[in-house]
């Protein structure tokens, strides 16, 4: 067992970077440990290989300063929410044990990002569960786990988010993660001959910017990220309350 006190889990290399690496960085800032267990290669991507995106993977992960990231080597496009795969996932969280998981939205333009958060919430349910067996790497019994909370990063399409976290301090260094996918998003370095797609133009990056601006006006911060939680978030005091827009 190596202890992930927030763990992301998202189906693409590139999803955590876009959605939730502002979160990890302000968290690992705090003294917590962080890390990303990436579903798929993302081997379906029109551009790049999926070789490509795991060395971009791994310099993104360096500039997040991630205590961990896996890949569970799914099928990009074609996993499903089955056995087989929440097996997979739960032991991975029985394996690191998480706190708090961050997880791929439950609906968006992209089937594989609503599939992966149902896949996610499930497995983050069924690994609290003592009598689903599951073995580590070494072939030991695993015990069960559950987070206390799977908060679902916003994607593409917008929802309206249970909570809003500002980011401010590491935004510039989450736009550095995002492009350290340079066959993924616009970057002129990346010289092949391949095809545009959705998110590889020059707007796809105003794009995160404008709504990390609009999520931090949100809160009265320059940026922020956004979630929404299943579960209802509960308090033990008011001073877990904190006004930005005062």
């Amino acid at each position: 067992m190596k202890k992930i006190q927030v763990l992301a889990v998202a189906v693409h290399p590139d999803d955590v970077e876009l959605c939730c690496s502002g979160i990890l960085m302000m968290e690992k800032g705090m003294g917590k440990t962080v890390g990303v267990v990436d579903l798929t290669r993302g081997e379906l991507g029109t551009r790049g290989t999926p070789e490509l995106r795991l060395k971009e993977a791994t310099a993104a992960s360096r500039i997040m300063e991630l205590d961990i990231r896996e890949n569970l080597g799914m099928a990009d496009g074609f996993f499903q929410n089955n056995e087989e795969n929440q097996r997979k996932l739960i032991q991975a969280i029985r394996f690191y044990q998480p706190e708090i998981v961050l997880a791929s939205a439950l609906e968006d333009r992209h089937p594989d990002h609503g599939r992966a958060g149902k896949l996610i919430s499930d497995s983050c349910f069924l690994s609290g569960l003592r009598k689903i067996s599951t073995r580590d790497a070494e072939g030991r019994e695993q015990e069960q786990w559950r987070p206390k909370y799977v908060f679902h990063f916003i994607q593409d399409r917008f929802y309206h988010p249970s909570f809003v976290y500002d980011i401010t301090p590491v935004f510039e260094r989450k736009l550095e993660s995002i492009h350290a996918y340079s066959s993924q998003f616009h970057s002129p370095s990346y010289d092949q001959d391949e095809p545009q797609t959705y998110i590889s133009g020059p707007d796809f990056l105003d794009s995160i910017v404008g709504r990390a601006q609009m999520l931090g006006k949100m809160i009265g911060v320059k940026y922020a990220e956004a979630f929404i939680s299943e579960k209802m978030i509960g308090i033990s005091s008011l001073d877990s309350f904190i006004q930005f827009d005062t």
